[in-house]
């Protein structure tokens, strides 16, 4: 008897009919957003825990596999060098992408009041307090903090430890990548859960939000978000066409799933497996994509760099301020540089602006005109973030595999 299977529907598609149908109930409850945040709000809250409470043992083994299984800390730096250059790379692209475009078009900005305005900062973050910082004092509170700087410190400090150990024994990496096998299939149980949660946490923005808001900062978001379209389209188009030698289009295709995700949830470590499984089927090695997202998740903010630019812009454009041109500079290399320093700051794309409207003699208070809808911004600022993660993945896999095949040709015909 012939067993008639029903094709179900992917998880892109399952996720964007969520999607759909959450912006579509939150326009419908817009006039009335406590029953979102009362009834649907708490069950993409429930599915958010759920991605937390794996999370952060899933970056630290993760990481931790990665590295072994590379067998050689040589490997590893270089990997972990490519990475580091790409990611400073795209987000100084990006934060010169914004500020284009905002200065291209700040002539449509609003005007809006900018008397009587407040906004607190989540406090300075220095470059010496960020450094001091990424290196834990007690092994269980970077776990318990959520601190992703330090877990990845630990993981990576444990990997060498273990590839440097004079009695190696396969026990050791065994053991190390069944737990990562283990919290991987937790996380694949959880990311099941995924149209729901979009569902549920989406909604609830929409209900809250409405298209009122839109209204006088709609010009602001539109810029925005053509710099997040323009800075994936062409960068990581580029970069992966000329590094990876893969068709963009395929590319795009393949992180679909991800991108979505990323879009309703806002949160790029919350993305990291669908992230991990879109990589893997365009073809990046395990172990590198390991290594490289799990480490953008936490330093890599093109997104938020653009963000920043826009924002810098509106903000100046709003207290009859024109920046000039080393000003401009001062953005771009703050941005770039905060992308890192921030990291484990809750919250980062506000510190980064607060620290960034600093370092050029903007008001701080200024924040307080973008504030309201900074989860709009949000959405689309880590669909860029995850995005650029990705493509990194693909194409440090890509250059490893090469230069591998460099040394094999070399070896065969030596």
């Amino acid at each position: 008897m012939e067993q008639k299977k029903k094709k179900r529907l992917s998880l892109a598609a399952q996720i964007f009919i969520a999607l759909v149908l959450g912006i579509a109930v939150g326009m419908a409850l817009t006039g009335n957003p406590a029953v979102a945040n009362g009834y649907i709000k708490p069950f993409g809250t429930i599915f958010l825990n759920l991605i937390k409470w794996v999370v952060t043992p899933l970056v630290f083994f993760s990481i931790m596999a990665g590295v072994i299984s590379m067998r050689d800390i040589r490997k590893v730096g270089s990997v972990g060098v490519k990475t580091v250059v790409y990611y400073l790379c795209t987000t100084a692209f990006a934060i010169t992408i914004g500020l284009i475009l905002a200065n291209l078009f700040k002539g449509i900005f609003p005007a809006l009041q900018t008397t009587d305005l407040t906004y607190e900062s989540s406090g300075s973050v220095n470059f010496m307090d960020t450094l001091v910082g990424i290196f834990p004092s007690n092994f269980l509170k970077p776990f318990v903090d959520a601190n992703m700087l330090q877990i990845i410190v630990a993981s990576l400090i444990i990997g060498f430890a273990l590839l440097v150990i004079e009695k190696r024994r396969e026990v050791e990496y065994t053991l190390v990548e069944v737990l990562n096998d283990v919290f991987m299939k937790a996380m694949e149980m959880i990311v099941k859960l995924s149209p729901i949660g979009v569902f549920c946490l989406i909604c609830p923005v929409v209900a809250e939000n409405g298209p009122a808001v839109l209204g006088s900062l709609a010009k602001v978001l539109l810029i925005a978000y053509l710099a997040y379209i323009l800075h994936a389209v062409v960068v990581y188009s580029l970069s992966v066409r000329v590094a990876a030698r893969m068709s963009p289009l395929r590319f795009f295709k393949e992180m679909l799933p991800a991108m979505m995700f990323a879009f309703s949830s806002a949160s790029s470590v919350g993305t990291l497996p669908i992230n991990m499984e879109c990589t893997e089927k365009l073809g990046a090695d395990k172990d590198v994509s390991s290594f490289v997202l799990h480490l953008g998740a936490t330093i890599n903010m093109d997104g938020t760099a653009i963000y920043q630019g826009v924002c810098a812009i509106f903000i100046a454009s709003c207290y009859g301020i024109s920046l000039s041109f080393p000003q401009m500079l001062t953005i771009v290399l703050t941005a770039t540089l905060a992308s890192i320093g921030t990291a484990g700051v809750p919250g980062a794309g506000m510190v980064m602006l607060a620290m960034v409207l600093q370092s050029v003699g903007l008001p701080v208070e200024g924040i307080a005109l973008v504030a309201g809808i900074d989860r709009i911004f949000d959405m689309g600022r880590t669909t860029v973030n995850i995005t650029g993660d990705a493509s990194c993945a693909v194409i440090v896999s890509a250059m490893e595999r090469r230069k591998q095949a460099k040394r094999e040709a070399a070896r065969q015909s030596a």
